[in-house]
């Protein structure tokens, strides 16, 4: 929990992001969190995906490519950092990024025909020229300085931290020989060390002359230290520290050792500190070529995102969207992106918005789908101004300035309620939308009292009416006493549209109802609200009493009350009182008799 990147989760961007590449995956959601309006601009998108899906084996092999290329930013970020150290492996994966990008023009040259070429050519695509002025010589060139200095196997090989490729510096490669060949050196000169001591030990392990880092030459004795009476016959030896692990070692300076440390001295360092210095004037050499490398990477990353959506577009069937800077929506089986993926089989529908109809009304019973139809129009723009495909059989999309949203979203951290947030959302769509906005309201005026929502739905819709060209409005509403009343003015711009359902009975709570899902022309009057209760597993008693109250508010009748069997026996006993007392014969009756009748006592 809470380890690596930050989980998406089902979205629409989770769904179009099939980046290989962390700079492609910022990039495409760059793109989603800033569409465009540029239609040129969109236009060269969409002509660079429809390319692709005319050849996919230049696709894979593009996006297999891709997979070796790193986020090179941050590589040379740690590369410029004075406080990290690059490893061998870090190097590794630099050279691979930079052969990962130098091929990227080798499978354009290779993989695209002549036929392709032309092809790009007719669709003014210059994905060539551009991979060929983004991806230049000068990464070759930095690719073989990296290749001349380090040797990225050398480490594994050597078994201790190098890097620096042999000749290349004398120096180093005189201290490195020196080093590796110092276990077998060491080894003869402890045998002598051994041969000259006046005494032997009995231990397992003779006496040894290690190495230690940032200590230098030691004499190692294991299991037993030397005791006081024979290190007084040792006058060169200073007892220095001991390890205690799975065996015992004492460590003690001789007058080897200090020979050792005066004539080699700590040569680990020393190797060391030569490779970081040679490393570092790479390094400086290497960030000579950042405007290079950078438009190199933001070509690959703007790659990334192209063939992004060109395998969601060939994956889930979307096509092209054709953009005008007319004011208009034409969408020919529109699908919504992310419920089609959880469905068996998802109902397309179409929608049409010219000069006239700009304020659609939609009405429909609870589950019929008016949310949905109106958030797949909405991600039906949206994804034509990212300069994706989009899922429908067609679709004419006119640039869109704004997209403004009432869907009764609630956020825990705002300390609002929900219609409050309504109203805000509303007022500002009211304030800002111009004839190229594209507005939703889905329920709006549900949150309050029901003539208080009436009035302001009708007073949104007015003010939407009044428009010379109003925006495209995409409205669903419960509140159908907008229709039976003059709330709504008489405007060519007002259409209504409900979501089909199958009644046989034309009950409201019939069980047969069958929900088609479908936008067709004229309103809903009914929501079917009991048999949506039953769907979603309210208990039958609840929707049997709701029947009851329904029946009685339709037929204008008091209110039944709920029955029991307790209450029945009270309302029997009142009912049987009341008849005994319209019955008693106040003149002749005998009152005592008519209270015991009515009130029996139990004796």
């Amino acid at each position: 929990m809470g380890i690596g990147r930050a989980k998406e989760g089902f979205s629409v961007f989770g769904m179009l992001n099939k980046c290989v590449t962390p700079m492609g995956r910022r990039l495409l959601r760059a793109w989603f969190l800033r569409p465009i309006i540029d239609i040129d601009a969109i236009n060269n998108r969409l002509n660079t995906i429809t390319f692709f899906l005319c050849c996919e084996e230049v696709m894979s092999a593009l996006r297999e490519t891709l997979k070796s290329v790193r986020d090179v930013p941050r590589m040379l970020q740690k590369f410029n950092s004075p406080n990290s150290f690059c490893t061998s492996s870090d190097w590794n994966t630099f050279l691979k990024c930079i052969c990962s990008l130098l091929h990227i023009n080798k499978i354009f040259e290779v993989g695209i025909s002549e036929h392709l070429a032309i092809k790009l050519q007719h669709m003014n695509i210059d994905l060539i020229g551009k991979a060929n002025s983004s991806i230049t010589a000068e990464l070759d060139y930095m690719s073989d300085l990296v290749v001349g200095v380090i040797d990225v196997q050398r480490g594994k090989e050597k078994g201790y931290e190098t890097m620096v490729k042999e000749g290349l510096c004398d120096e180093l490669d005189e201290l490195r020989m020196v080093y590796e060949g110092l276990p077998d050196f060491l080894e003869q000169v402890s045998d002598n060390e051994n041969a000259s001591l006046p005494f032997s030990f009995g231990c397992r392990i003779p006496p040894l002359i290690v190495y230690v880092h940032q200590i230098g030459y030691l004499m190692c004795f294991f299991d037993e230290k030397i005791s006081d009476a024979l290190l007084a016959g040792l006058p060169d030896y200073e007892f220095a520290f001991s390890e205690e692990g799975e065996e015992r070692r004492f460590y003690y300076h001789t007058q080897k050792t200090r020979e050792l440390d005066n004539l080699l001295g700590d040569i680990y360092h020393k190797i060391l500190d030569m490779e970081r210095a040679i490393i570092r004037d790479l390094v400086c050499r290497v960030l000579q070529f950042i405007p290079q490398l950078t438009k190199a990477v933001n070509f690959a990353a703007e790659l990334d995102c192209i063939l992004s959506l060109a395998t969601v577009a060939h994956q889930n069937n979307y096509v092209r969207p054709i953009l005008t800077e007319d004011s208009i929506l034409e969408i020919h089986n529109g699908r919504h992106a992310l419920q089609e993926m959880t469905v068996d089989t998802f109902i397309p529908n179409d929608t049409k918005i010219r000069d006239a109809g700009r304020i659609n009304i939609i009405t429909g019973p609870n589950y019929s789908g008016k949310s949905i139809y109106i958030k797949q129009v909405a991600l039906i723009v949206f994804l034509a101004h990212i300069g994706s495909f989009v899922p429908a059989d067609s679709a004419i999309v006119g640039l869109t300035d704004r997209i403004f949203c009432a869907m009764g979203s609630k956020s825990m951290t705002t300390e609002q309620s929900t219609f409050m947030i309504d109203l805000h959302q509303v007022g500002t769509m009211l304030r800002h939308a111009t004839s190229r906005s594209l507005c939703l309201l889905d329920e709006f005026g549900k949150g309050t009292l029901t003539e208080d929502g009436i009035g302001l739905l009708g007073g949104t819709i007015s003010h939407f009416a009044n428009y010379g060209s109003p925006p495209k409005v995409l409205l669903s509403t419960h509140l159908t006493e907008i229709f039976t009343e003059n709330y709504l003015p008489q405007c060519e711009h007002i259409k209504c549209y409900a979501m089909s359902v199958l009644n046989p009975d034309g009950q409201t709570s019939n069980e047969d109802i069958t929900f088609l899902y479908r936008l067709v022309p004229g309103q809903a009057l009914l929501s079917f609200g009991l048999h949506c209760a039953q769907l979603a597993g309210v208990p039958n008693e609840v929707v049997q009493r709701a029947g009851i109250v329904l029946e009685d508010m339709h037929s204008k009748k008091p209110t039944r009350r709920v029955t029991s069997e307790k209450l029945t026996a009270t309302d029997k006993q009142y009912q049987d009182a009341v008849t005994k007392l319209m019955a008693f014969d106040t003149q002749k009756g005998d009152l005592n008799s008519f209270f015991q009748e009515l009130f029996p006592v139990d004796l």
